[in-house]
C-alpha cells in the first residue's frame, strides 16, 4: 500500500518543478495579465493560448488553474467567428481599443503584471518574399512605450517568431535585454512531449541534423526550425549562429535526396529515413500499414516538396524538409560523433480540440510571468525566425543566402524543458 510519505516522495519532484510552485509559496494573490492579439477565434493562437489563462490546463495528471487573472485584452481584428467578445463577457475582462489602454486597464499607469502577445492569424499583407507581415514588432513597440512612459517593466511572452524582418527582431531582443524585460518567445514544439522521450546530450559533438515536417511556408517551417534549434543549441560550445542557407523546391529536392550525402550537395538518406521511422503519420499505399514508401510513391504523394539546407558557423550541417502528403507531424534526427546510429525522435502534437502542446508552451509563459526568469533564451527564437526569413528569400531569389548577420551566440540551459509527464 502506498502511504503518504511514499506518495509525497513519488510526486514531490513534479510538484516542486511545477511553474506555479513559487507563486503558491507567496502571498496567494493572483497576478494580473493583459492579452494582446491580432484576433481571437476558434483554432486561432489566442484560442490555443489565451484560454489557458481563463480555464486552466492539465499538467502532470492534474488540472492546473494559473494564479493569473486576465484583466484586459486588446484585439486588433474581429472576424465573423470572433470569440473575443464572448470571452470578455463570460470571464469579465474588458476589451480596450488600444494596447496602451489595455496595459493600463483604462487608467493612467501600467496596471498589469504580465503581457501575453499573440501576433498570429488575421488579415495582413505579404511582403515581396511571401512572408506575412504580422504586427508583432509593432505590438512590442507599443508595449515597450508604456513601460518607458510609466517607469516599470513586466514579463512578456511573444507567440512564434519575433518579426518577419531580421532587423526588427534583433531590435526586440536588444531592447528587452537593455530594459531587463523578462522575455520569452517561440513555438510549442520544443516543449511538447517527445516519442521517445529523449534529449540531445548536453555538450554532444554533432555533425549533422534534420527535421522532416509538414505545413506551409512562413509558418510551419518556423516550427521545424524550432525543433532543430532546441536540440542543436545543447551541442558542445553552445550556439554560434548560422553562416548560410539555401532553399530548394520540387524536383531539386528529389535530386538532393538521390545524392544522399551533404558532401555531394545532397540530403542525408540515413537521417531522412530515421525521421520517417519516427513518424506516426507516414503515408501508406492502399491496404498497407507500416510499409516504408518507395521513392516513386513519395514523388506521387508529395506534390510540392521544399527543403532548406544550412550550415552553422561552427560547421554543423542542417536540413529541414516540408513533405506534405508524406507526413503530418514533426520528427528530428541527428548524427553524433562516435555513434553509429542516429539519435531520433517525434515531437508529439496531440489532436484538436485539446491540443495540449499549447498548454505545454503556456506553462513556460506562466513560469516566466510568475518568476521573471524565462526557462530558455529568447535568442533561440531570434535565430529560428531569421532562418525562416532567409529561407523565404532564398526560395524567392532561387539562390543561396549568406547570413553573416545571423551571428547569434548563446548558451542553452542544461536542464531539459520539454514535457515528460
Amino acid at each position: 500500500m502506498l502511504d503518504r510519505r511514499s506518495f509525497l516522495a513519488a510526486v514531490g519532484g513534479t510538484l516542486a518543478a511545477a511553474p506555479w510552485a513559487s507563486a503558491l509559496a507567496g502571498d496567494g494573490k493572483r497576478k494580473r495579465l493583459a492579452i494582446v492579439t491580432t484576433e481571437w477565434r476558434y483554432h486561432s493562437h489566442a484560442w490555443h493560448m489565451g484560454t489557458r489563462f481563463l480555464v486552466g490546463y492539465p499538467i502532470g495528471g492534474r488540472w492546473h488553474h494559473p494564479p493569473l487573472e486576465v484583466v484586459s485584452a486588446y484585439v486588433a481584428q474581429f472576424p465573423e467567428n470572433d470569440l473575443a467578445r464572448s470571452r470578455s463577457k463570460e470571464f469579465g475582462f474588458p476589451l480596450y481599443p488600444t494596447i496602451a489602454e489595455a496595459l493600463r486597464c483604462g487608467g493612467k499607469e501600467l496596471a498589469v503584471d504580465a503581457v501575453l502577445v499573440i501576433g498570429e492569424h488575421g488579415d495582413y499583407p505579404n511582403n515581396e518574399f511571401g512572408q506575412k507581415k504580422y504586427p508583432r514588432y509593432e505590438f512590442f513597440k507599443q508595449v515597450v512605450d508604456v513601460f518607458q512612459a510609466d517607469g516599470r517593466t513586466v514579463p512578456m511572452f511573444n507567440d512564434k517568431h519575433l518579426s518577419w524582418k531580421w532587423d526588427w527582431a534583433k531590435e526586440m531582443v536588444d531592447t528587452a535585454r537593455s530594459m531587463n524585460i523578462p522575455y520569452l518567445a517561440g513555438s510549442s514544439l520544443p516543449v511538447t512531449w517527445r516519442m521517445p522521450s529523449i534529449e540531445m546530450p548536453y555538450g554532444a559533438q554533432v555533425d549533422e541534423v534534420m527535421s522532416v515536417a509538414m505545413g506551409g511556408l512562413d509558418s510551419y517551417d518556423f516550427h521545424a526550425f524550432e525543433v532543430i534549434q532546441c536540440m542543436v543549441e545543447r551541442r558542445k560550445g553552445g550556439e554560434t549562429g548560422v553562416a548560410w542557407l539555401e532553399a530548394i523546391r520540387g524536383d531539386d529536392v528529389w535530386a538532393s535526396l538521390e545524392k544522399g550525402s551533404w558532401a555531394g550537395g545532397g540530403i542525408d538518406q540515413n537521417l531522412f529515413k530515421a525521421c520517417l521511422c519516427r513518424s506516426q503519420t507516414l503515408a501508406q499505399p492502399e491496404t498497407f500499414s507500416h510499409r516504408y514508401p518507395t521513392p516513386e510513391q513519395m514523388r506521387a504523394w508529395v506534390k510540392d516538396p521544399v527543403a532548406y539546407r544550412f550550415e552553422y558557423n561552427d560547421g554543423l550541417r542542417g536540413a529541414m524538409l516540408l513533405m506534405n502528403g508524406l507526413v503530418n507531424d514533426f520528427t528530428f534526427a541527428a548524427r553524433l560523433k562516435g555513434q553509429e546510429e542516429p539519435l531520433s525522435t517525434l515531437f508529439y502534437l496531440p489532436p484538436n480540440p485539446n491540443v495540449v502542446y499549447s498548454a505545454a508552451l503556456m506553462s513556460k509563459a506562466e513560469q516566466t510571468f510568475l518568476t521573471g526568469n524565462p526557462p530558455y533564451p529568447v535568442e533561440r527564437t531570434l535565430l529560428t525566425g531569421g532562418l525562416v526569413e532567409a529561407g523565404m528569400q532564398s526560395l524567392a531569389k532561387n539562390q543561396r543566402v549568406e547570413t553573416p548577420y545571423m551571428n547569434v551566440r548563446y548558451q542553452a540551459p542544461k536542464e531539459s524543458t520539454f514535457w515528460t509527464s
